[in-house]
């Protein structure tokens, strides 16, 4: 299951609730959010997501704010928003050219950096 999936289906179970509390049926949100009734039903059952636009309308149409529905308030969700450290201007100079490299030149320079580690007594990679 991939996350994708697993955000298709909290929305649709935000979108649930949100129209229940609402007392609302989902031929009601869709014909207030300007929606297909089977479309907004596939939403709600997890089955796909909708467009910005949609959700936008969705959000307006439910009392419901989009990170709500997006699952922005869990703890997974805050982990991945957090922002990658600073690379500093080498490293950030060396991964431009790492991109330009074949998969056989990123080999060598793989093969090149393990054997600079082992000759410095370096701490092995995490892949090690």
């Amino acid at each position: 299951m991939d996350d994708i999936d697993s955000l298709k289906r909290h929305l649709g179970a935000a979108l649930l609730r949100a129209r229940e509390r609402a007392g609302l049926t989902q031929a009601d949100v869709s014909s207030r959010s300007g929606l297909a009734a089977a479309v907004y039903g596939r939403i709600e059952r997890g089955q796909m997501l909708p467009s910005v636009p949609t959700l936008h309308r969705l959000c307006m149409t439910l009392p419901i704010s989009a990170s709500a529905l997006l699952d922005l308030q869990s703890p997974k969700a805050l982990a991945a928003a957090a922002p990658e450290p600073e690379l500093s201007p080498e490293l950030t100079r060396l991964a431009r050219l790492l991109r330009l490299l074949t998969p056989q030149g990123l080999r060598c320079v793989g093969a090149l950096a393990a054997d600079i580690r082992r000759r410095k007594n370096l701490a092995p990679f995490a892949e090690d």
